[in-house]
């Protein structure tokens, strides 16, 4: 890999088209890292950052140009395993204080910046080691039951955002759902997920409809990520028994991320019939993350959905996924006061589709022919997932397989 390769890699068949396909994924970013943001527990802001920062880092030196990088579901579903963790290690009295002074959900988000940070370590270690191959050897059971899992996973996280609700939360959420279902077998010029927020926002202003909107639920600062210390905070402290709890989730964070990508990366070199560089990507989203760590972020991954509409709609260069990383966070300081009013009920739509497009339908198919002990293993971390958390079901997979 030579500087002449590095500036080759940085456009593109044209200019033209890498930043008007920047532009489109861009505008696409922002509901998904939103609804993940949610999912995982944490502000916007959080999920929104993550989709910029690793986002900039991926483009710039990941091992595929014109892949994008942000918040993740796979991600995001192990990060609510780690906030569950985090509630159980703590002392009643603790949890209390933290609850009756409302800190709770900032000391949550202590671990949560240390965990990207390990995770980015690991995933720079993967590959120095040159270990990016063997991240590609998970048994393909166990690959299913983790999709399906985690589709399940993230359609439950909806469910508290219908309490109270009336029927309007579920027409419009079926409108959504329509429009990103439809909308792309029409054209593929502009993100569905960008049109059912329009229409949805609209819908709920012109028909004064009382519903829940995303200023409800957080406030979605306006500005640029700025250098934060994980527990550098009162009532804080980083000890090596906080370094426990996160660790596991690190760990399986580090690999969940690396096998999207690098799935993701597979995908686009059959696209383009160029081949990437796999362990020159586990050092790029192990750099992303830990600068996401430490600037406000929660750690990510590939976006395999909007990298492929990043490389349909012409964006095969660095430049692209560096234009979408800008503009995303230009648009979240320029509109920031807009998206506040984006409804609740259009990020439930889209993250149900993300759901039913996640699911590996295939599977349901395959499962009569698979051998048994296959077949347990996909039911067992499908169902591990669901009532667990993603870092056991993965790895009880792995370990079950290997029996």
């Amino acid at each position: 890999f030579t500087l002449l390769d590095y500036k080759n890699s940085f456009v593109g068949r044209n200019i033209k088209s890498d930043v008007l396909s920047g532009f489109v994924v861009a505008v696409a970013l922002i509901p998904e890292a939103i609804a993940f943001s949610f999912i995982a527990g944490v502000s916007p802001t959080v999920g929104l950052y993550t989709a910029f920062i690793l986002g900039l880092i991926t483009a710039l030196i990941g091992g595929k140009p014109g892949m994008v990088s942000g918040a993740t579901g796979a991600v995001a579903v192990v990060l609510v395993g780690l906030g569950i963790q985090v509630k159980a290690s703590m002392s009643p009295e603790l949890l209390s204080h933290l609850v009756a002074t409302n800190q709770l959900s900032s000391y949550i988000l202590q671990y949560i910046l240390l965990c990207a940070i390990m995770a980015g370590v690991v995933q720079i270690l993967i590959g120095v080691f040159r270990l990016g191959k063997l991240i590609r050897l998970v048994p393909q059971p166990t690959m299913y039951g983790f999709v399906n899992g985690l589709a399940i996973v993230i359609a439950l996280a909806q469910v508290h955002l219908f309490k109270g609700e009336g029927v309007a939360m579920y027409i419009l959420v079926l409108i959504t759902m329509l429009i990103v279902y439809f909308l792309p077998k029409y054209t593929d010029k502009v993100p569905s997920g960008l049109v059912a927020i329009i229409f949805v926002t609209a819908i709920v202003i012109i028909f004064k409809l009382d519903t829940k909107n995303v200023g409800d639920l957080a406030d979605i600062s306006g500005s640029f990520p700025s250098f934060v210390i994980p527990f550098n905070i009162p009532e804080i402290h980083l000890t090596m028994s906080s370094v426990m709890v996160v660790l596991p989730y690190a760990v399986i964070i580090a690999l969940v991320g690396l096998i999207e990508s690098l799935l993701t990366l597979s995908v686009l070199d059959e696209m383009d019939g160029k081949h990437g560089n796999g362990n020159q990507e586990c050092i790029a989203q192990g750099t992303g993350n830990i600068v996401c760590g430490f600037f406000g972020g929660m750690a990510g991954c590939t976006m395999i959905g909007q990298s492929i509409i990043n490389f349909t709609n012409g964006g095969r260069g660095r430049l692209s996924s560096l234009t979408a990383a800008v503009l995303l966070i230009l648009f979240v300081v320029a509109l920031s006061g807009y998206i506040s009013f984006i409804p609740v009920a259009v990020l439930a739509g889209i993250m149900f589709m993300v759901c039913i497009n996640t699911f590996e339908w295939e599977s349901v198919n395959r499962i009569r022919y698979m051998p048994n002990s296959d077949k347990f293993v996909l039911v067992a971390v499908t169902v591990i997932t669901v009532f667990s958390d993603l870092a056991i079901a993965v790895i009880s997979g792995v370990i079950i397989s290997a029996l």
